[in-house]
């Protein structure tokens, strides 16, 4: 028999311990300044969250409520294992094309009263977290319905928000909602006087008092999972993962997600800064995901000319759509988008020639499709093409004979995992024809990007054609714009249809609607929202009635960057940020404030150089000039109120 010293035995049962049954555990960013503590509390699994010893996110629930068992509470720890995630990617239609991800990763592992197990993956890099689920198979048991999420995030008192309503189903325009179209709030407390019923979209930004910013999102959302959005704050201050409205999509689909055994949710992601810098340049929502299929051809991106937005509904004709083509044309622009109604006023013997029309003058067309035909009362057509899988591969067979290169989908109106499946079927089918994919009236992009070769963005956002039809979102236009960089287009592409030249939002450009900001304005925009195709609200009287050096910057501002970077701002209150597009850099800015602000700001990337600076005068004339940025990059501008700049190398 072999016989242990008092203290080795100490030592053998402390290290057993440590390995067997401490279920406090913790997973650091590879700089050691994020930090993520999980620990199991009374059967509950609770993690939390520091950045530079500071609590970003306290003590917050984890966990899954399923069909098979609660994941959530009569938890006991099992095991971890840890090891570290280090992949380069690229990527032609986000703020980088060359992505270097370093993280270190987690997998902690529960089991629940039913002794079925739950395991919770953390990725954490420099600033960024992403976790998600992994439900392993239990016994005969493959498959399993997740009902319900615990998932939680309770911020500390201090912590002040900036969130957007998730709208009601089934209501507002042919009861179309949720088209995710409502408007963030700047500052707000997290006991709000109105609280929201359906919780607040993503991406949802919070401001830790002092101490830092958190922005969070989700990603990784297939076929596979419902979308989800942000619960109303609790009583006991926590915001929880929900899922869809039931009444969504005329109340056709579950709420939850039936999912095969193993099997995943989508990524939770959060992102941590002391400043704004990491919340505008994070890429977390495409690091953690990878493409679902090969591109079938190669897809090119670019800007595009649109009637819709100026001149409205009867605009959809063959005459009116030669302008804008033309106009796209004398733009140099690679696309024009031919909205609703076209297949009632131009039909598509007529169409097939338009088409052919337009690649004579070397643009090609996007056409228009609403998304379904039993999901809400849209009456535009064409109707119930792209919701059955014969109908709209047949319509994509004849969309590519005829030579038309993508499709604006429309009115989609939910997060169920039955709506998912359609975006999937309508992005991997578009494929297959060689067609590009972009979503109106839908949910936010969640790292759609990089998972589908030819998706090129969606909406979700107050854009354009709020802009036209709202007096309140034209005054609060400039307001608005400032919230995209640190918030709705740091989590995914936006297309907006913006940068408009027009006095006035009218065909004839006079009498009503006048436009509230200034050129400069328009022309940041084009460089502060990103989206890989994006179609600017130009007409055809813009070529002669707008000065030179616009026509020339809205003909030459790209829509995909190699890299993109903060400089200054506050959401709500001003942006400036800088991207770069083959060698060259855009630094755009905006002020929505009602005093000119005066900025002191550092550009590295153009220091010694003389490039071309677009601005507002006193008057808010628009102008332009050359001008030498100082030697050690410090450049002092000014900003008119409902104004911008840009900069151009």
């Amino acid at each position: 028999m072999k016989f242990f010293s008092a203290a080795a035995l100490s030592l053998c049962l402390g290290a057993f311990t440590l390995n067997c049954f401490a279920q406090d555990v913790s997973v650091q960013s590879p700089d050691k300044q994020l930090n993520v503590s999980l620990t199991v509390a009374d059967g509950k699994p609770v993690y939390s969250v520091t950045y530079k010893g500071k609590t970003m996110i306290e003590k917050s629930p984890l966990g899954l409520m399923t069909n098979e068992g609660d994941f959530s509470t009569g938890m006991k720890y099992l095991s971890n294992t840890q090891g570290n995630v280090d992949k380069n990617y690229t990527q032609d239609k986000i703020k980088r094309s060359q992505i270097h991800y370093v993280a270190n990763k987690l997998i902690y592992v529960l089991e629940n009263a039913k002794q079925r197990k739950l395991n919770v993956e953390f990725q954490v890099s420099n600033n960024n977290i992403a976790f998600r689920y992994e439900i392993e198979p239990m016994g005969e048991r493959l498959a399993v319905v997740v009902e319900k999420e615990a998932t939680g995030y309770k911020f500390p008192s201090t912590t002040t928000t900036f969130l957007s309503n998730n709208m009601s189903p089934m209501t507002g325009f042919a009861r179309t909602a949720p088209s995710y179209e409502s408007a963030y709030v700047a500052d707000a407390p997290m006991v709000k006087q109105r609280p929201s019923t359906e919780g607040y979209v993503f991406p949802s930004l919070f401001h830790v008092g002092t101490d830092g910013w958190v922005l969070l999102s989700e990603t990784g959302v297939t076929s596979l999972y419902c979308a989800s959005h942000l619960s109303e704050m609790s009583a006991d201050g926590v915001y929880s993962i929900e899922y869809p409205n039931i009444k969504q999509n005329n109340g056709f689909g579950s709420t939850g997600a039936a999912l095969a055994l193993p099997g995943y949710t989508p990524w939770r992601t959060v992102t941590v800064g002391d400043n704004l810098k990491p919340i505008v340049e994070t890429t977390i929502p495409y690091d953690v995901v990878d493409p679902l299929y090969a591109a079938s051809k190669v897809y090119k991106y670019g800007k595009g000319t649109w009637s819709w937005i100026l001149w409205q509904d009867n605009s959809m004709n063959y005459d009116d759509q030669v302008k804008f083509i033309d106009l796209a044309a004398a733009l140099k622009y690679e696309f024009i988008l031919i909205d609703a109604l076209w297949d009632k006023n131009i039909g598509k013997e007529k169409m097939a020639q338009l088409v052919k029309y337009a690649a004579s003058k070397k643009v090609a067309v996007f056409l228009w499709y609403n998304s379904n035909g039993q999901f809400n009362d849209a009456p535009q057509g064409p109707r119930n093409k792209m919701n059955t899988s014969i109908e709209r591969k047949k319509e994509m067979k004849w969309l590519r004979d005829i030579g038309v290169v993508g499709l604006k989908v429309d009115f989609w109106g939910g997060d169920k995992q039955e709506t998912m499946r359609m975006y999937e079927d309508v992005l991997s089918d578009a494929n297959d024809y060689g067609l590009m994919i972009d979503f109106h009236g839908a949910t936010l992009p969640r790292g759609w990007e990089r998972m589908y070769p030819n998706y090129v963005g969606s909406e979700a956002v107050v854009a354009s054609e709020m802009v036209y039809f709202n007096q309140s979102n034209r005054q609060t236009e400039a307001v608005h714009a400032t919230f995209h960089p640190f918030i709705r287009n740091a989590a995914g592409n936006m297309e907006f249809g913006g940068t408009f030249l027009n006095k006035y939002l009218t065909k004839n450009n006079q009498g009503r609607s006048q436009r509230l900001t200034t050129d400069a304005f328009q022309l940041a925009t084009a460089v502060l929202y990103q989206n890989s195709v994006q179609f600017f609200a130009l007409a055809p009287n813009n070529l002669t009635d707008v000065p030179a050096f616009e026509l020339d910057f809205v003909k030459t501002v790209p829509t995909t960057w190699e890299e993109t970077v903060y400089i200054d701002g506050y959401p709500g209150k001003s942006a400036v940020i800088a991207r770069r597009s083959q060698g060259k850099w855009y630094i755009a800015g905006a002020n929505a404030q009602k005093e000119v602000l005066k900025l002191k700001i550092k550009l590295p990337m153009v220091a010694g150089k003389k490039v071309q600076l677009i601005n507002d005068d006193a008057a808010k004339t628009t102008f332009t000039k050359q001008i030498d940025i100082p030697a050690n990059g410090e450049l002092e501008i000014e900003i008119q109120p409902n104004g911008g700049f840009v900069i151009k190398q």
